[in-house]
């Protein structure tokens, strides 16, 4: 491939800077994670339950994906992910309402209309900012540089958790008692810090200069976009590798803490919760680590790799929850390192191929791509229903799942590369 293909066309970190802040304010979405875990205590609900609130915010990944794709078309990609900060900074203001101002069901029903707006706004915003990096970079280097951006979106998934349990032991104002009769402090501070960084991400945005192409919109409809998903079998498979991503990456960020309390008997604030903080400690190793080996090796082994090591992590959860007494603890951090960095580069890879294999219709491929993180609301229901009916290791199995497909997809990539030829919807 030329180098022409691969230079950067807007020169100047100062012009890329304000769109690796965007990929820090999509990392958001992560914190319902954590959030999930202290509302399930406050409120005293099970774990299928609690894992609801991942899907208030991933089922809209189903519904507003696609037309996302055709607003792009309209309006353009930067115009899109100011339209998504906006969203995800009203999705951040109605918990620290419903911590000041509500309490009881009330205030439920607040945080639950925030999980909502947060995933309006990441939808949005990941449909359209990722394509908004093509801008910058084409070709080969398209994988590495996505995984760049999630190299970035991984701090603010790691800063949450921290947050979180510094303003729940340190900070009293606004202190609750949970459902165990718990005192609990002020761990929704992570929403007023967050919401402030919002606020500073879109005057980044809004005063960058990009030459994006001109929005076309063409003879793009809702139709057309689909028909390319069902009739284009690499479009399908990678839709596919991206469900599975999402739906491990968010079921084991909500799961994770309560496989080591079940098991362990350690409570939740002291040990539990530096479950996904390792997580994302791992899933930032492994995608700073991606940045820079997907620029040396072909996708097809970046896919393999991550297929094996993720396969190895599930089989590390299902022995952890097999042992009935004193399980060995050190097995569960393995376990959760391994899914972590294992699963740190799975979306760029998938996405990078599908985005290279159809640059003629990117907008809509990515709004299908994206469409795939319905998986954060497929995979933690069923997860938590699983685990309620069956311990922890009926969850683990709903997870393998998901890590078997891409370790499938990775010994059979000839799949991905030999489809048939593109059609024409």
């Amino acid at each position: 491939m030329s180098n022409e293909t691969t230079k950067p066309v807007n020169a100047g970190f100062a012009k890329i800077l304000p769109v690796m802040f965007a990929f820090f304010v999509m990392g958001f979405v992560d914190l319902v994670g954590t959030a999930t875990n202290y509302v399930k205590a406050e409120f005293g609900l099970a774990d299928g339950t609690a894992n609801l609130f991942t899907t208030m915010v991933f089922f809209w990944f189903l519904i507003f994906s696609v037309p996302t794709g055709i607003l792009m078309n309209k309006i353009g990609r930067r115009k899109t992910v100011l339209w998504s900060i906006l969203v995800t900074l009203v999705a951040m203001a109605l918990p620290i309402i419903a911590y000041v101002a509500l309490s009881g069901t009330a205030r439920l029903v607040l945080i639950v209309i925030s999980f909502a707006f947060l995933g309006i706004g990441n939808t949005l915003m990941q449909v359209s900012l990722n394509p908004l990096l093509t801008v910058f970079v084409k070709g080969d280097k398209l994988a590495s540089t996505l995984t760049l951006g999630q190299f970035v979106k991984a701090f603010a998934s790691l800063f949450a958790p921290w947050i979180a349990m510094w303003g729940a032991n340190s900070i009293s104002a606004f202190t609750y008692t949970n459902a165990d009769g718990k005192q609990v402090g002020m761990w929704w501070i992570l929403f007023v810090i967050y919401f402030i960084v919002g606020i500073l991400g879109y005057v980044l945005l809004a005063f960058d200069k990009i030459e994006e192409p001109a929005p076309d919109a063409g003879t793009t409809t809702i139709g057309r976009c689909f028909k390319l998903l069902f009739s284009d079998r690499i479009v399908l498979l990678c839709f596919l590798g991206i469900v599975a991503h999402v739906g491990v990456d968010v079921a084991i960020n909500a799961q994770a803490p309560r496989i080591l309390t079940e098991h362990t008997g350690d409570t939740f604030t002291a040990i539990a919760s530096s479950a996904t903080m390792v997580y994302f400690v791992a899933r930032m190793i492994g995608c700073f680590t991606g940045g820079i080996v997907l620029q040396k090796i072909s996708n097809k082994l970046g896919v393999r790799i991550c297929g094996v090591i993720m396969t190895l992590s599930a089989i590390c959860f299902a022995i952890f929850t097999l042992v009935p007494t004193n399980p060995p603890v050190w097995l569960f951090w393995v376990a959760v390192a391994l899914v972590g960095f294992g699963n740190s580069n799975v979306f760029s890879l998938f996405l990078s191929h599908a985005l290279m294999y159809r640059p003629d219709r990117q907008n809509e491929i990515s709004g299908l791509m994206l469409m795939g993180l319905i998986g954060g609301a497929i995979f933690p229901p069923i997860m938590g229903a699983a685990a309620d009916v069956a311990g922890q290791f009926g969850g683990i199995l709903v997870m393998a799942i998901g890590c078997l497909y891409v370790l499938a997809v990775g010994f059979a990539y000839k799949v991905l590369e030999s489809g048939k030829k593109p059609v024409e919807a």
